[in-house]
This record gives C-alpha cells, sequence and structure tokens, in this order.
C-alpha cells in the first residue's frame, strides 16, 4: 500500500473507530454489567483522535504511519476482543486483549519517537 494510501485508510478506520466507540458506548448504558463494553468504547473514543491527528501530521512526521498502524491494529484487536467477551463470554483468542494492550504501547512509543525523527515542512 502507497504512503498516500496508507495515510486515508488510517483516516477511515479513525472514522470507524468514532462510530464503534459511540455505538459501544451506547449499548454498555443499556446492559447489566457496562465494564467490558465501556472499556472497548474508551480505548476506540480515544485512539479515533489520535489517528486522526496522525493524519494531519503526516507529513511532518516520520513515524507517522508505523504509530497509526500499530495504534489501529493494537486498539481493534483489543476493543473486538472485550466486544467478543461481553457478548459471547469468551474472548477472540487467549492472550489477545493483553496483545492489543501491547500493540497500543507500540505505537504510543511509535509516536515517541517520531519527536526525535522529524521530517522537514518541505520532505512532504
Amino acid at each position: 500500500m502507497s504512503n498516500s494510501g496508507l495515510r486515508a485508510t488510517m483516516l477511515f478506520v479513525a472514522g470507524l473507530m468514532g462510530i464503534f466507540g459511540v455505538a459501544s458506548a451506547a449499548a454498555a448504558s443499556h446492559g447489566a454489567d457496562p465494564r467490558l463494553l465501556g472499556g472497548a468504547s474508551a480505548m476506540c473514543l480515544a485512539h479515533a483522535p489520535a489517528l486522526v491527528a496522525l493524519h494531519a501530521g503526516w507529513a511532518l512526521f516520520r513515524t507517522a504511519g508505523l504509530a497509526a498502524l500499530l495504534l489501529a491494529a493494537g486498539t481493534a484487536l483489543f476493543a473486538a476482543d472485550l466486544t467478543m467477551r461481553h457478548f459471547s463470554g469468551h474472548g477472540l483468542f487467549p492472550m489477545s486483549a493483553p496483545l492489543g494492550g501491547m500493540t497500543m504501547m507500540a505505537g504510543w512509543l511509535a509516536v515517541a519517537l517520531g519527536a526525535l525523527l522529524p521530517r522537514k515542512a518541505n520532505a512532504g
């Protein structure tokens, strides 16, 4: 996938995460135990704006693509595991939520490293 294709895809994913975050928050408010869906909602609603910010600063941020991929994949895995647990009583696969959490942490590390590896404004 080209860099511009990845950039557009991450903005699309951010929109989907936002939709899922709001929908899962609403569903959590109507269920008996909101903890799992509430956690999934919180992760999506926290990371969707991060993906939008990475999209906005893509050209100035050398690690934006890697950070976006890691944040998107980790959030999707973590939120999907919590959602599956809520509705079916079991997760996606053993250790899928911790794997998603570690992937999100790696994404935030890529964000932090981006501060040390800036691109020049005209490097596009």
